[in-house]
């Protein structure tokens, strides 16, 4: 592991200060960083010290919540007021990782982990984009079973590993973030970028720029919501298909919807052509299917994940009929 210095933060805009030296990186409690420098990935000059930053969760004029960037997310998925407004996040932190895993998570940890794609992570014998740009992408003909059908490039297939990413797309979430610039917010939709010919930059975050915290929007849709996820086994696995939604239904047809994708694409996926195809239509079987079938018209399977597609089809309509049937 390349040597580096460590610091703690006092304060995010001592984090920033701090953030200034070349090199440098953020640590939380639930960062995959570590993993990283083990295999020597991530190889930073310096490390600081960010998980003992405010962890509050805080009301907000007119019904939002605001999420400090340091809180656990099991503290999140527990709070009574996500449980009941935002069942959906609740719902999606719940099914990642383990307990012990969500018990040290954090908010701003979980948004800016690293994708688990295979190649990525094997330095030695695999060529990676996002690794060292220009040098191939070994995923595009390789074993591809869990890479992106949707939003991809000859550069990088690989998918954003967050359920809790998907959850906040689906809620509209702005990420408020700190920097030597000042404050600003940004979508969580907008947060993450699609790889094109440079996956290594993944994120909109300015160089030593710092996600403080993360804003839920009041609405009332939001509390019919849920979070679906299909993967390989029951626990501690990553999902080949997650769906996040919220339906409100109004005398038989869809009056108000949100839906987001993981598991597809280099980042959470807001599926905007389903949402659109659905306001205003009814809400049934064949409706949902039609919508689902819309948002996957450009989907782009490699050779071993074309079974993504109808999966992801089922699993909207799945979903969707769930919320359904309970707003019933």
């Amino acid at each position: 592991m390349t040597p580096f210095t460590y610091a703690r933060a006092a304060s995010a805009s001592d984090a920033v200060q701090r953030a200034a030296v070349a090199g440098a990186k953020f640590l939380g409690g639930g960062t995959n960083l570590v993993d990283l420098m083990r295999e020597t990935i991530e190889r930073p000059s310096a490390l600081i010290d960010v998980s003992r930053l405010s962890a509050a969760i805080t009301e907000r004029d007119g019904g939002g919540l605001l999420i400090d960037a340091a809180t656990r997310n099991t503290a999140i998925a527990e709070h009574r007021a996500v449980r009941e407004r935002y069942p959906v996040l609740s719902r999606a932190i719940l099914a990642g990782a383990s307990a012990q895993i969500r018990n040290m998570a954090t908010l701003g940890g979980n948004l800016l982990q690293r994708t688990r794609c295979a190649y990525f992570f094997d330095d030695e014998g695999s060529r990676c984009n996002k690794r060292t740009p220009g040098q191939g992408c070994d995923a595009v003909d390789g074993f591809n079973r869990n890479h992106a059908i949707l939003g991809a490039s000859p550069s990088c297939v690989a998918t954003h590993p967050s359920d809790m990413a998907v959850a906040l797309a689906v809620l509209d979430a702005v990420v408020h973030l700190s920097g030597t610039g000042g404050e600003r917010t940004v979508s969580l939709d907008a947060l993450h970028r699609l790889p094109g010919d440079r996956p290594d930059i993944e994120t909109e975050l300015a160089p030593g720029e710092l996600i403080t915290g993360v804003e839920l929007p009041a609405l009332p849709l939001y509390a019919r919501s849920t979070y679906r996820k299909v993967r390989d086994r029951s626990s501690y696995a990553f999902a080949l298909v997650s769906v996040a939604a919220a339906l409100e239904v109004k005398d038989g047809a869809v009056s108000d919807v949100r839906i987001a994708l993981g598991g597809v694409a280099h980042k959470p996926w807001r599926a905007w052509k389903a949402e659109q195809a659905l306001r205003g239509g009814p809400a049934t079987g064949d409706a949902f299917r039609a919508a689902a079938q819309a948002e996957l018209t450009d989907a782009k399977p490699l050779s071993h994940n074309a079974f993504k597609i109808e999966l992801a089809t089922r699993t909207i309509v799945a979903v969707l009929n769930e919320l359904n049937g309970a707003a019933a």
